[in-house]
């Protein structure tokens, strides 16, 4: 009878075991400690399959990058995932240059029943991408939900598998009808069985020059902000400004909820500049969680890059989960999103200008113990520079030199060297 007792109470306890961990491991955009990391341009040539990094507990979600050609042959949209999948591997689906990548897809399954999301990010570096009309975008969206998420085709790239979302790092082309796009992909999610996720990388610099419509239209549930390869990097405390991204959040987003991510380099050789070591970005994570209600954890590039970097991802999740941020618990029941209302066509940007305003290191005393937004009422204008690009052999080239523009200036300019496809 004691022997049947033990045996009961350890079945018991290995019971609770499991479920606790379950819960904890299920992803929840409430959370102010998730880390979100792109995954799928071999950032430091030694790229393993998507399911090599779901082994732990570190990553939350991962953004797949890219699909870089919105329209490419035979009407249908190009994927790039560099050594792992792509359409030069000869495996493309009749007329085409879509890859079959649907190997992946028992990877992707296995990564979602360990609680994280797997979006598909859209853009990236120099993609052919953009639309002519709210009827492409339209029909685009469509597209993209039948191929990739909770629809129907017969031209499923990653077979069976049902990604959690999509993510726009939209980084040239036309900024206009992206809205219509995320507001036709959820009318379509309306009484899925599953919460689909909506995100956009936008650069620091407020508003963006190509996702700063929509986020304004549209219902997003992140943005993961690059603060970096910009004068607004977390490098930068001077001109770090996350509490621009927070008053946007709470008072201009359609989502009241929508949560920022502190976007940054994994490695010094991730970005033209911007990079912080571990230990600093930390302390300026902690500090923002604290901080900003909309905080929602760390955006990383690229997970490569943060396995090759001594565990880079371990390391700043570490730091997200010891910040002291509030923490909902990872179980409690999403809020659906709501249903979306027309966007309205919108109007020309105007072309971004040349130089950038960025005051002297010495100009000011800087506290560092705590991020903020300083603003200048005066500019010293430097010309634009150079520097060595990190991924200059990539397979869709990005310009070498940092796009530069008048801090007192909007829209902010054309992204400036940021990701890169790699060979």
């Amino acid at each position: 009878m004691v022997s049947l007792a033990a045996t009961f109470r350890c079945f018991l306890v290995a019971f609770v075991c499991f479920w606790h961990s379950g819960s904890v491991l299920a992803f929840s955009n409430d959370r102010s400690d998730n880390l979100a990391v792109y995954w799928g341009q071999d950032g430091a040539g030694n790229q393993q399959t998507l399911s090599f990094y779901c082994n732990d507990d570190t990553i939350d979600a991962i953004p797949m990058a890219f699909l870089y050609i919105f329209f490419g042959d035979g009407g249908k949209p190009v994927l790039d995932l560099a050594n792992i999948c792509s359409s030069s591997g000869g495996q493309n689906f009749p007329g085409t240059k879509l890859a079959d990548c649907s190997f992946l897809a028992k990877d992707i399954q296995q990564c979602q029943s360990k609680g994280k999301i797997i979006t598909l990010s859209l853009g990236g570096a120099t993609a052919q991408a953009g639309f002519d009309n709210d009827e492409q975008a339209k029909g685009f969206a469509n597209t993209i939900w039948n191929m990739f998420l909770g629809g129907q085709s017969d031209t499923r790239p990653f077979g069976n598998a049902v990604l959690d979302g999509v993510d726009l790092d939209i980084e040239n082309g036309s900024s206009s009808f992206y809205g219509t796009f995320v507001d036709t992909l959820r009318s379509l999610a309306q009484g899925a069985n599953k919460r689909y996720y909506v995100t956009a990388a936008p650069q620091c610099p407020f508003p963006d020059a190509k996702v700063g419509e929509a986020l304004n239209s549209a219902w997003f549930d992140a943005v993961y902000v690059q603060f970096y390869n910009n004068f607004c990097e977390t490098s930068a405390p001077w001109d770090f400004n996350f509490g621009t991204w927070d008053d946007w959040a709470k008072n201009q987003s359609p989502n009241p909820d929508v949560k920022v991510y502190l976007g940054a380099p994994a490695s010094a050789q991730a970005a033209g500049d911007g990079y912080v070591d571990a230990d600093t970005l930390n302390t300026i994570a902690q500090q923002a969680q604290k901080q900003y209600s909309s905080f929602g954890g760390v955006m990383l590039w690229d997970a490569d890059v943060a396995y090759s970097n001594n565990r880079f991802d371990r390391a700043v999740k570490n730091g997200l989960t010891q910040g002291g941020g509030p923490r909902p618990p990872a179980g409690t029941s999403p809020t659906a999103a709501p249903k979306p209302t027309p966007t309205p066509t919108p109007s020309p940007q105007p072309a971004p200008p040349t130089t950038t305003a960025r005051p002297p290191k010495t100009s000011k005393t800087v506290d560092n113990s705590t991020p903020t937004t300083v603003i200048q009422t005066s500019t010293v204008t430097v010309e634009s520079t150079s520097f060595r690009d990190p991924r200059a052999t990539a397979r869709v080239k990005r310009p070498t030199f940092i796009q530069s523009r008048s801090r007192d200036l909007k829209p902010a300019p054309i992204r400036k060297s940021s990701r890169l496809f790699r060979n």
